[in-house]
Formats: C-alpha cells, structure tokens, sequence
C-alpha cells in the first residue's frame, strides 16, 4: 500500500497525519505527547497509539522530536538550504516495532546564530502551496517563539526568532505589568500598543514596556485591557525590528503561516504598518512532511523506501 504516516512532534503536542499514495490527507489524529510529556513507555507507545489501526507505512517525523531532548538529535542543517538540502540530510532510527522513523533535521542561521526546528517543514509545505513566493518572500510563524524567514529562490537565506509569546506570558504572570483582573479583549488596546512600538524607533518596544503600568496608573488604559496593550506591543515590535534589519521588505511578499486566530493578531498589527497580510498558508506542516518525504525518495517508491 502506497502512502506515509507524518508526524509533527513538538514540545507539548504531537500530531499524526495518514497520506495516500497521492499525498492526500486521509486522516488526522493528535495526542498531548509532546516530547516533555509522553505517555507510559516513552516515543514508542506515543507512536504505536496515534498510528494505531493505520497500514504499515514510511513514517517521517519533524519537529523538537529530532532535538538534543527528543527521541534522536538530528544535527541541524546550515543555512542556506532548501528543500533538496533538507530531503539529503534526513536521518532515521529504528522504533520497537521494527520500522523505521525518518527524521527531519532543523535549521541553523549561522549568523545570529539562530536555530529552527519544525518550522522548516512548515516553510517547505508552504512554499509547494504557494510556489510563486519562491522567488523572493519573507514568511512570519507566529507562536510562543515566532519565527521570521527569508527566502529567495526557493532558499531559505536567513530567520530570527523573537520570543513574543514566552516574553508576553512572563510579564503577564510575573511583573507589575500582569495583574489578576480578567482580561478583556480591547481591539483599541491592542492597536494602541502596536503604535507604540512601530513609534519607538531606534529606542524600540523594550523603551516602552513601562508605558503599560503608567497608562493604567493615569487611568487611560483599564486594567483589563492591559493584556491587550502588551500583546499590541510586543508583536508591533516584531514587524518594527524585522523592518528595521531588512529581515521584511516593503517591496517582497510577506506572508503568514500558522492559528488562524493568533494570525489575524499579526494581520491587524501590519494594518498599522501599512502592510497588508493576506489570510496565513493552513495546514503547511503536513503539505511539508509529504513533500520531504518525496524528496528524500521515503515514498518515491515504496518498494525501494530508505532505510536506516
């Protein structure tokens, strides 16, 4: 039977995607195993129940189960590379039931440095949905360590990761910026900050972090928008600071990957910055799994699949 199991195997999830020898989706199964969390009997077991009732098929997995914690630690890739770089340089390990799991490697941005892992699987999907942004694009991941990319014929070139989410939950429960008022969601709140931080110029969001307790303390900003305000900031500094380094460009495609609701956050900041996003590439990892799979020939051709 042709077709393969994908995995996308984070930090806190894991998600199993079943191909047809078409690289359909014939259906899509998650568990709350990711790599910090697994279930009694490790990786195994984690696999054996999300893949259970499916055919014996080629497995390729991305994600942090290829990092120095996950199952195997798959060295990372340096940039530049694409597709074909990513398909050569996948490794695999042999799982209890006698098959093998390939494994996607990550990616290194030897300059900053800076480092990927899933993401890249994600940009490769993304970049077989929508091949016309092959020739020049920069490619926004939002999440709790947002990713920017540049790509340029088909080459992933450079990213940085900024650690908006982390950053936003730390203030949120552990500085004079959170508080225990309910949030409540202020679309106004929100713009507010994003303006601030695309105003902060040089001096950048971090110079306007206080801005959130003094507004509330002159009774300008509720309490309860607060959070609202700061998520505003911290993601207005995200398009300020990628403009600012070239990372983004006015004259190249931009381009979003990821929750569709986290995503319409990123859209209404670039609003702000007179930018304007279309609605984020869906369901990029598993268009990414199959199309690596392709490349490094684990479906090609199933009587020849690679083996470890």
């Amino acid at each position: 039977m042709a077709g393969l199991i994908g995995l996308d195997w984070g930090t806190s999830s894991l998600r199993a995607y079943h191909f047809d020898g078409l690289g359909r989706i014939a259906e899509t199964r998650a568990r709350p195993w990711g790599i910090r969390q697994l279930p009694d009997g490790g990786y195994d077991a984690a696999l054996a129940d999300i893949t259970a009732g499916w055919p014996a098929l080629p497995r390729l997995a991305c994600g942090m189960v290829g990092s120095r914690g996950g199952w195997r630690e798959v060295p990372y890739l340096d940039l530049p590379a694409d597709i074909a770089r990513l398909g050569d340089a996948l490794a695999c390990l042999r799982a209890a039931d006698g098959m093998d799991v390939h494994l996607v490697p990550g990616l290194r941005d030897p300059q900053g440095p800076d480092v990927m892992r899933g993401e890249e699987t994600q940009l490769a999907g993304a970049l077989a949905l929508q091949p016309t942004l092959a020739g020049a694009s920069s490619w926004i991941l939002p999440g709790t360590h947002s990713k920017w990319a540049a790509v340029r014929d088909g080459v992933v070139t450079g990213f940085r990761t900024l650690m908006t989410g982390e950053l936003y939950a730390v203030l949120q429960r552990h500085s004079i910026l959170g508080g225990n008022t309910p949030a409540e969601e202020d679309a106004a709140a929100f713009a507010r900050g994003v303006a601030a931080a695309r105003d902060s110029g040089a001096a950048g969001a971090l110079s306007r972090l206080f801005s959130t307790r003094a507004l509330m303390l002159d009774g300008v900003l509720a309490p309860a928008s607060a959070p609202d305000y700061l998520s505003g900031l911290l993601i207005g500094e995200e398009f300020r600071a990628a403009l600012a380094d070239g990372l983004a460009r006015r004259d190249t495609p931009l381009q979003l990957i990821g929750d569709a609701a986290l995503c319409e956050r990123y859209r209404r900041a670039a609003a702000l910055f007179d930018i304007d996003l279309p609605p984020p590439v869906q369901d990029a990892a598993a268009h990414g799994l199959w199309r690596l799979a392709v490349q490094g020939g684990v479906v090609a051709a199933i009587e020849e699949t690679r083996a470890c």
